[in-house]
């Protein structure tokens, strides 16, 4: 008797517990839950030195700013590679990039590439910052738990 008890008890809970969990996820999915609590971590790879692939990532920049709201998001963009040119305070994108950087991203060129390309710091836009080796930030971010675009 106390068998079946215990039996009928826990079978209880356990539906009762089945039957809170889709209330809590839809609670956990729903349009702007998480968007009020959450800190979105993101990091943008642009190793292409195409004006387009440029133009296309600073608009997802631009528009994850708009949906997750700009105080509610921390965008890296890290350049290496050919994408590197487009750092340079000739680029055709320097404008834009600029701007992005005033809204609070954060774009670093790779020290690796620059050397490779002997390029200087006085040769690039003055706003932007430096990391070693851009692959290796890349992975680190993505260690720390920023999700990874590379557009």
């Amino acid at each position: 008797m106390l068998r079946s008890s215990l039996s009928a008890a826990l079978l209880g809970s356990m539906l009762a517990l089945g039957s809170a969990a889709p209330s809590v996820m839809a609670q956990a999915n729903s349009p702007g839950a998480s968007s009020t609590t959450t800190r979105h971590r993101v990091v943008f790879q642009v190793s292409d030195g195409d004006a387009g692939k440029w133009e296309l990532a600073l608009n997802n920049v631009k528009n994850l700013q708009k949906e997750a709201g700009n105080d509610k998001a921390t965008i890296e963009i890290v350049t290496y590679g050919p994408g590197i040119g487009m750092l340079k305070r000739d680029s055709k994108v320097a404008q834009k990039i600029q701007d992005v950087v005033s809204s609070g991203v954060k774009v670093v060129a790779c020290e690796n590439t620059m050397s490779a390309m002997r390029l200087t710091k006085d040769d690039m836009l003055p706003t932007i910052g430096y990391v070693p080796s851009g692959v290796f930030e890349v992975m680190k971010k993505q260690e720390e738990g920023y999700a990874y675009i590379r557009p």
